[in-house]
């Protein structure tokens, strides 16, 4: 490290302390006029570059996802700390692929994932950005078919509208058939049997 005042190449090192975003501060002072300055060094990554969708290519930028999502999270509950650590896993995720190059759809799906973990309604605001439909129809399918509404409850099915009007059937033909039995049984003449007064005597 050079002494931004000298130019001389030795140096010493007084203090080291580790910053949130992983850098290293590093406060040190110049063997030749004594000055003092302060560095910072961060890792190196080598991101992928991002594959658009007309093929054009261009470097990974943390920035840009930020911004997207920060848009898609405006006025919702959402802290900055929590935008900042889907951005750091996004990051890390590509990182970890160990691909020279990736598709920015790919990425816009983890970013929805991301979403739709964090807000629900952030992540419709950005799928109804990033992906293009025909109608709210087709959009309506897509979120079902992303799990995003609860699911319908098939244990219990619903009653058919036409089952009430055949069971008021079934009761009405019932009902006519016993009244029919009554009126049968009632009007039915009565058979009065006469026995003989006079008795035969042995």
């Amino acid at each position: 490290m050079k002494c931004p005042f000298c130019g001389h190449a030795e140096d010493k090192v007084l203090d080291t302390r580790v910053q949130k975003d992983s850098g290293i501060r590093r406060r040190r002072e110049c063997l030749s006029c004594k000055s003092r300055y302060s560095t910072l060094e961060t890792v190196m990554l080598s991101y992928p570059f991002v594959i658009k969708k007309d093929g054009r290519r261009e470097p990974f930028n943390k920035e840009k996802i930020l911004r997207g999502i920060q848009a898609a999270c405006q006025k919702r509950p959402v802290s900055l700390a929590q935008l900042e650590g889907v951005v750091e896993r996004i990051a890390s995720w590509v990182i970890t692929r160990g691909e020279g190059e990736i598709a920015a759809r790919v990425i816009g799906r983890r970013m929805m994932a991301e979403l739709k973990q964090l807000d629900d309604v952030a992540y419709i605001r950005f799928a109804s950005v990033y992906r293009t439909f025909k109608d709210v129809q087709e959009f309506v399918e897509k979120l079902e078919g992303d799990e995003l509404m609860d699911a319908v409850d098939t244990v219990s099915p619903q009653l058919s509208l036409t089952a009430i009007p055949q069971q008021q059937n079934m009761l009405t033909e019932k009902n006519s058939q016993t009244v029919k039995t009554e009126r049968t049984t009632t009007d039915a003449p009565t058979i009065q049997r006469t026995f003989p007064t006079d008795l035969i005597s042995n």
